[in-house]
């Protein structure tokens, strides 16, 4: 298995160290760096704790814990993207958390709401053209037909 070097800051002590659950996890989980309260419908910014830095052909996938929808909560934006170059000593990582659900939901302090999946960059060369060479798909729900 390919390893890739990571520099992390953490910005207190006491909270786990990032590492992965199992011998098979394609993600490692990140903690929440403190004790926070969403009401109903609020959004707001959760402090994970950590600043990390690795190689700039690398990005971050941020992506909700399955157990994330059992607190009625949600990331705001379904999924978060890390770009390599967002590595400053204070760039901690946050999580845009929503709270879906009718009542207030407390988060506790090292907690785990979302985590972390390395993916290698790669940027696409694009090129105009006046007509696609594929057959059409039909859109939405037309390979179930």
């Amino acid at each position: 298995m390919k390893q890739i070097p990571v520099q992390v800051k953490y910005f207190e002590t006491g909270l786990p160290q990032l590492g992965y659950q199992s011998e098979g996890a394609a993600a490692f989980d990140f903690y929440t760096r403190q004790n926070m309260t969403l009401a109903p419908r609020q959004v707001t910014l959760v402090p994970t704790g950590v600043a990390l830095a690795y190689p700039k052909d690398y990005w971050l996938l941020v992506a909700a814990r399955s157990s994330l929808q059992k607190l009625h909560l949600q990331l705001i934006n379904g999924v978060g993207v890390v770009d390599a170059d967002y590595c400053g000593d204070e760039d901690e990582i946050r999580l845009l958390i929503y709270n879906f659900g009718e009542q207030t939901v407390t988060i506790k302090k090292g907690e785990r709401l979302a985590q972390g999946i390395l993916i290698a960059r790669t940027q696409a060369k694009f090129t105009s053209v006046g007509k696609l060479d594929n057959p059409n798909r039909g859109g939405i729900g037309s390979t179930g037909k």
